[in-house]
């Protein structure tokens, strides 16, 4: 597992068959100014060539609304690549902040394993 740090917020890097796992640590300091943080995730996922990404939110509190429209176009941008951007493990506080300003783009899954396999029309059938 790979650790970074940017400005007191902790990314902790899990490499899986085809996926990234993210896990977002706040090492106690305002997340709103961790600049770019959608630059990051995608500085980490090209270096592993690797465009599906599942960013794990739990130890978070609340996610800084500048971040929602950094995300949107971070999923865009990995889309374009053949990828897909998923959150997990989002506080209600979290989901509610992140459906309001990106009306259903980005939804919050309970699990990693739920974020793999997706939700709604693209979700993947178990065999």
């Amino acid at each position: 597992m790979a650790v970074h740090v940017i400005d007191g917020l902790e990314l902790n890097v899990d490499r899986g068959p085809n996926w990234l796992f993210v896990k977002l640590r706040d090492k106690k300091t305002s997340r709103a100014k961790v600049p770019q943080i959608a630059e990051k995730l995608w500085s980490i996922s090209s270096r592993h060539f690797i465009y599906r990404l599942v960013v794990e939110l739990d130890e978070l509190e609340n996610v800084p609304s500048s971040w929602m429209e950094e995300l949107a176009e971070l999923q865009q941008r990995l889309a374009e690549c053949g990828g897909a951007l998923r959150l997990c493990g989002m506080s209600p506080e979290c989901e509610e902040t992140v459906s309001n300003q990106l009306e259903g783009t980005l939804t919050n899954h309970a699990t990693r394993a739920e974020a793999v396999m997706g939700s709604g029309e693209f979700a993947v059938l178990p065999r």
